[in-house]
């Protein structure tokens, strides 16, 4: 590699780093701020949340990726082109796809880590966090026993306690289960415990009154005293989990090693939907490859001015847009019908194009207006 070449790359690598930073800082704040509210809220610690949020940021991270690539090369570009560096390689010989060439290295690099991202860490993450999730979904304690105050766990549930002892006793409960039909049963009872059992968490209550009421025409209520109930919380807190895994939980290297009808069991997801998952993975890390490329072709097309390249600029925004768009409309066509998984491509394919085009525009010689005498 040339000294240019490292150089350049450099400059580009130092900058994406700085850009892909302030734009995972922002999106993670986004995204951070309803899960702390909803975490702390639920009892969480702050380890939980810690925990959580990096488990969002390999997603986050694949996000911003493709845009921190091309800010870098806009960036990069437009000022090797107002301090005339890239003017003066060109005047030693360097052609616009010479010139290029160590954007197409710093490309390559963060295609190879848009790759490891979207093909293992994303899949990875997810799978995680949707384990800690359902986890987390079964420590009742923690998400709805909260003394003082009525809780809602599920629909026509309502739950109230009035202390919790160090010890992990409940005292003075009130129950309201009004999710069936038929009838409404309210339960109250001096003392309760927690015990885990094999549906999921079961609360023991003792020294109580349960009272049923009839929802019919004669509305009968029936009272009945207990020493011990046994309640099912585990069922109360069913919020319908499948069995299925989310194809997107799964990592490329899964996909390919049980095949499509495998996998299709497994998640019970269309061909379509898994023939869109494996191709975008593959296609998609490739757009950052076209942004550096295009901010870079776009920008070098203009001659030196003393206002800047922001036609230049505002032409290569455009440009990414324009792919933005074509990604998601091939995504789209590919999830419709099976047969058309080439479409995810055109994106990728497209923007290398558009940047092959525009080098090639930049090195053709320009006109000259001569004033005639």
């Amino acid at each position: 590699m040339s000294r240019f070449d490292r150089y350049l790359l450099s400059q580009l690598v130092a900058l994406f780093g700085f850009f892909a930073l302030i734009l995972v800082s922002v999106y993670w704040v986004n995204r951070a701020v309803g899960l702390f509210d909803r975490l702390l809220g639920d009892g969480h610690s702050a380890l939980v949340f810690l925990e959580f949020s990096l488990l969002m940021l390999p997603n986050v991270i694949r996000l911003v990726l493709p845009i921190a690539a091309f800010a870098a090369a806009i960036y990069i570009t437009n000022r090797l082109t107002q301090e005339s560096e890239l003017v003066v390689m060109q005047a030693t010989g360097f052609s616009a796809f010479r010139l290029a060439r160590p954007v197409l290295y710093f490309g390559a690099i963060v295609t190879a880590l848009h790759l490891v991202l979207m093909n293992v860490l994303v899949p990875w993450s997810g799978a995680m966090l949707s384990e800690r999730e359902a986890s987390l979904s079964e420590n009742v304690t923690a998400r709805y026993l909260n003394a003082g105050q009525f809780m809602h766990p599920a629909a026509g549930v309502t739950l109230y306690i009035r202390e919790i002892t160090p010890q992990g006793e409940l005292r003075d409960i009130f129950l309201a289960d009004d999710r069936s039909e038929a009838e409404r049963t309210t339960y109250t009872a001096r003392s309760a415990l927690l015990a885990r059992g094999d549906a999921g968490p079961m609360l023991l209550m003792f020294d109580g009154i349960a009272q049923t009421i009839g929802r019919d025409a004669e509305r009968k209520l029936s009272i009945t005293r207990f020493a011990d109930v046994t309640y099912d919380l585990g069922g109360m807190l069913n919020r319908g989990e499948s069995a299925l895994v989310p194809v997107d939980y799964l990592t490329t290297g899964q996909i390919l090693r049980g095949g499509i009808a495998a996998t299709e069991a497994a998640t019970g997801a269309a061909p379509a939907v898994i023939l869109q998952e494996l191709h975008a993975r593959l296609a998609q890390p490739f757009l950052s490859l076209a942004a550096a490329l295009v901010g870079f072709a776009t920008l070098l097309i203009g001659a030196f001015s003393r206002f800047g390249l922001w036609r230049q600029i505002l032409a290569a925004v455009g440009i990414l847009i324009f792919l933005q768009l074509l990604n998601t409309s091939g995504s789209a066509a590919a999830l419709r019908d099976a047969r058309l998984w080439p479409a995810v491509y055109l994106a990728p394919i497209a923007g290398i194009s558009i940047a092959a085009l525009l080098l090639h525009l930049a090195q053709r010689p320009r006109r000259v207006r001569r004033a005639v005498a």
